[in-house]
């Protein structure tokens, strides 16, 4: 899918209970902008990176994705993104071939890999027959970074990428971003950790929405 799409943050303000979690933030992201969203827990990041693709609804403002020049329907956005995070779960009954399967009805993945073209590039092709509930935590959490950077979606939004994984995979992971999402726009949030993000080129920091 050509990447040509961008996303506008307009005045966008969200707040839990009765306290703002950020307020009135303006941002533009171009097609294929690499940006870093920076705080510490609790600052607000993984709300706004869930905010930008539309699982949560602003209190003000507005988020606005244009094909060229064309606004895109709310209900088309979910097309054009793909998302990985811990706090996202797989289903945990399938194994990684029926997982793979199942997601390849919803969402294609790039160059008409096939589900053991995809096994393969995850690496995990010696638990693929296993229930995914006896994954390992750091295995669970590639398999999710596969099958984001690899679905056929120009936008790319990760929360905390690197999250349960050691040295090898955090290599694995930057392998991966510089050969199968270097054309894509990418959205990562970070509690600074040098690794997820030394890809990006724009930086956001929570401290500054207060």
């Amino acid at each position: 899918m050509e990447n040509l799409i961008s996303i506008e943050l307009k005045n966008v303000s969200k707040k839990f209970n009765k306290e703002w979690i950020f307020k009135n933030l303006n941002l533009l992201i171009y097609p294929g902008d690499k940006l870093v969203i920076l705080g510490g827990n609790g600052s607000g990041k993984s709300t706004l990176l869930q905010t930008i693709a539309g699982y949560l609804i602003t209190e003000k403002g507005e988020v606005v994705f244009s094909n060229n020049t064309n606004k895109i329907e709310i209900d088309a956005v979910n097309e054009y993104i793909s998302f990985a995070s811990p706090y996202l779960q797989l289903n945990e009954d399938f194994n990684l071939n029926e997982q793979l399967n199942h997601i390849a009805v919803f969402k294609p993945f790039l160059n008409n890999y096939t589900t053991e073209d995809i096994i393969e590039i995850l690496e995990l092709k010696q638990v693929s027959k296993k229930p995914i509930k006896h994954f390992s935590s750091g295995m669970k959490q590639r398999a999710k970074l596969g099958i984001a950077i690899l679905s056929n979606a120009p936008i790319l939004l990760l929360d905390e990428p690197v999250s349960n994984l050691d040295v090898h995979a955090i290599n694995w992971y930057k392998e991966m971003i510089n050969k199968h999402a270097s054309a894509k726009t990418i959205v990562v949030c970070s509690n600074a950790i040098k690794e997820e993000y030394d890809y990006c080129q724009k930086q956001v920091n929570m401290i500054d929405f207060k």
